[in-house]
């Protein structure tokens, strides 16, 4: 199934959707605007933030989370602080929002958006998101998930720690609301993720199960796991990025630098060009060029016009300009139109 996000169609046989994630590493509008900026020239499709009113989302202000962070070094520390703390670095009130899409749109990259309540949906659909996406925490939140399918645009689920049971339910309630424009976002938890709970066989179980495009949200540092990916059919990539990893906040550790967001992208466009068909296809270049190591017979005696040609004759060499190895049979015994020297190739028009 193709879905339309953005100016940009997503779904099998199409170039690789690329986003770039700025939700945890932004702390305003200012560095969010530049985040965007860096995105655009790297050449992602899509930027996506999380939306959210923290202050009613979390119940319990001591509720301790734990995540790592590098220094200039190169030494990692689990840092351990409140939720709330994290998500109040990242907040952002209404009017800010609206303003950062606007940016969007001015420098021409789609804005995706994690929404975690109702009034956040609303605020995505009001300022023209092109794609509302459900955090993996909320698989089970069915209000939220029919509420924001309900707005019609496309829904991009994550799986994080769900079951597949689980994700066929969610599933079942966007349909439900006659929403079939569905991304199934295969999401590791961890930040960074173990390579154990990678799992990228699993975007395999997922295309076989659902016609629906398959993403993948990679929280590990670099860009192996994003080619693995795509080697094995994912039709979006999400990055976390970052305008410096040593940064002290969840994400940062794993996320790409100004520096290297272009290269990310080249990488992933060289991949899937690489992937090429299921079909063997041989280009002409390639025809031309394997003729210098493949062979033909080549003379090693003067022979006269008239006479048979015999296996005697030649011996297969490079390069196989004339008559090929698996042909020369249905010739033997057949006659010389001309005399021909000692090392000289067997075609077609000599017989």
């Amino acid at each position: 199934m193709m879905i339309s996000m953005g100016d940009r169609d997503v779904g099998d046989d199409l170039p690789v959707f690329i986003v770039f994630e700025a939700g945890p590493t932004h702390t305003g509008l200012s560095s969010a605007k530049e985040l965007a900026s860096h995105a655009r020239d790297a050449g992602a499709d899509a930027i996506k933030f999380q939306i959210t009113n923290h202050r009613r989302m979390i119940q319990d202000r001591n509720l301790l989370f734990s995540y790592e962070v590098i220094d200039s070094k190169g030494v990692v520390e689990t840092v351990t602080e409140p939720l709330f703390d994290i998500w109040e670095r990242r907040w952002m009130p209404i009017e800010d929002w609206k303003l950062l899409k606007k940016y969007c749109d001015e420098i021409g990259i789609a804005f995706f958006a994690t929404v975690f309540s109702e009034d956040d949906v609303d605020l995505v659909f009001e300022i023209g998101c092109q794609s509302i996406k459900i955090a993996s925490q909320d698989t089970d939140y069915q209000d939220l998930i029919e509420y924001a399918a309900n707005k019609g645009i496309p829904v991009q689920l994550d799986t994080g720690s769900s079951s597949l049971g689980e994700v066929e339910r969610a599933i079942d309630w966007v349909r439900e609301r006659g929403n079939e424009k569905i991304i199934i976002n295969h999401c590791p938890s961890g930040y960074p993720a173990r390579l154990e709970s990678i799992n990228l066989n699993t975007i395999k179980t997922l295309k076989k199960m659902y016609p629906y495009p398959i993403a993948f949200s990679d929280h590990t540092p670099g860009w192996e796991m994003d080619v693995a990916a795509v080697s094995v059919g994912v039709h979006i990539i999400e990055k976390t990025i970052t305008l410096d990893r040593t940064q002290r906040g969840c994400e940062h550790i794993m996320s790409l630098e100004p520096t290297e967001m272009k290269r990310f992208v080249e990488i992933i466009r060289e991949v899937e060009t690489a992937m090429g068909t299921f079909r063997r296809v041989i280009s002409p270049e390639e025809r031309n060029k394997r003729k210098a190591v493949r062979r033909s017979p080549y003379l090693v005696k003067d022979v006269k016009a008239g006479t048979s040609m015999q296996r005697k004759d030649f011996e297969f060499r490079r390069p196989g300009v004339g008559i090929k190895p698996y042909d020369y049979k249905q010739y033997l015994g057949k006659k010389y139109k001309a005399d021909l020297k000692v090392g000289s190739v067997l075609t077609l028009k000599d017989f």
